[in-house]
């Protein structure tokens, strides 16, 4: 029934209208520069890096890439933090997450600039959502939002079920929609039948970490279904249960032992579904998008103060 949702034409539209924006704010001498911050060699940290850094280079935006020892303490994360702040030529910070262990996560958050907190994560930036006000906002949410409007169908009056509390996605992306009128409903792992609740649901956000979570037997016929989870699958029993119906994946997780797989079972969900998300191919383009979207409005800001 279902069919796979065009996240392409969705992430190209933002990267083109953000590309605008960028050669408006040339014109008036102003060069949007984001300051990426890694702490440590985590591989797919470096990976999640090296897409933003290239997505800034083919806009025009301005990129600086800093690189701290995994051993840096949370004062050393900081030093870092405050000296971008008082950077008047750095528009937006990220700090790429996760940090170690040993690092004080919300206390770096905490200390950057929310005009420059182009991850939303900023307490500022979380209470200007919930209460519909202007700020920088979570860029997964966000892109999914951008999404949604392109699928043609009016918000308003839907019911939306997001599987996830998180702060990062569950949290804000309810925000958006109730913020759009939507019908809101957070399942999360203490909801009683979540099966019977997600099933009423319109529209489908699922970000709980849990591959393959959310199959046919969730969903009502015709559902919106977004799934940001992103899961390696490296256990036999679960690509037995996952892969076995795509023979490229399957034959991907034979050949190198792992095989990146999102909450939603795929080819389950698109039996019932309208509109589904892949995994890997998806979401992702629409973070990366409004990132560089979010950069480009936070020095729009600053340009204008």
């Amino acid at each position: 029934m279902g069919n796979r949702w065009p996240v392409q034409a969705t992430a190209d539209r933002l990267m083109n209208a953000t590309k605008k924006k960028v050669a408006h704010l040339h014109e008036h001498g102003c060069t949007p520069h984001l300051a990426v911050v890694l702490v440590g060699e985590d591989p797919a940290s470096k990976v999640y890096v090296e897409h933003k850094i290239r997505a800034c280079k083919s806009l025009g935006i301005h990129s600086t890439f800093k690189n701290l020892p995994d051993n840096s303490s949370t004062e050393d994360l900081l030093s870092a933090v405050r000296e971008l702040n008082q950077n008047p030529r750095v528009h937006g910070i990220l700090v790429q997450l996760p940090l170690p262990k040993h690092i004080e996560e919300q206390q770096v958050i905490h200390a950057i600039d929310p005009s420059k907190d182009v991850d939303g994560f900023h307490p500022i930036n979380v209470g200007l959502l919930s209460l519909g006000q202007e700020g920088l906002f979570p860029c997964t949410p966000m892109g999914v939002m951008e999404l949604l409007k392109d699928g043609g169908i009016p918000l308003k009056g839907k019911h939306a079920v997001i599987v996830g509390r998180s702060n990062i996605v569950g949290k804000p992306m309810a925000q958006l929609l109730l913020k759009e009128h939507c019908t809101v409903t957070i399942l999360h792992s203490r909801t009683v039948n979540p099966e019977a609740l997600c099933k009423q649901a319109d529209i489908v956000v699922v970000a709980v970490g849990r591959p393959g979570l959310v199959d046919a037997s969730w969903l009502k016929p015709g559902a919106w279904v977004v799934d940001i989870g992103i899961n390696q699958i490296t256990e036999k029993a679960d690509a037995e249960r996952l892969l076995k119906a795509s023979g490229k994946k399957m034959a991907n997780f034979i050949e190198k032992g792992h095989q990146l797989y999102g909450d939603v079972n795929y080819l389950s969900a698109l039996q019932v579904a309208d509109k589904v998300t892949p995994v890997p191919g998806g979401v992702g383009k629409l973070t990366i998008a409004h990132l560089m979207y979010n950069c480009t409005l936070a020095a729009e800001r600053m340009v204008s103060t």
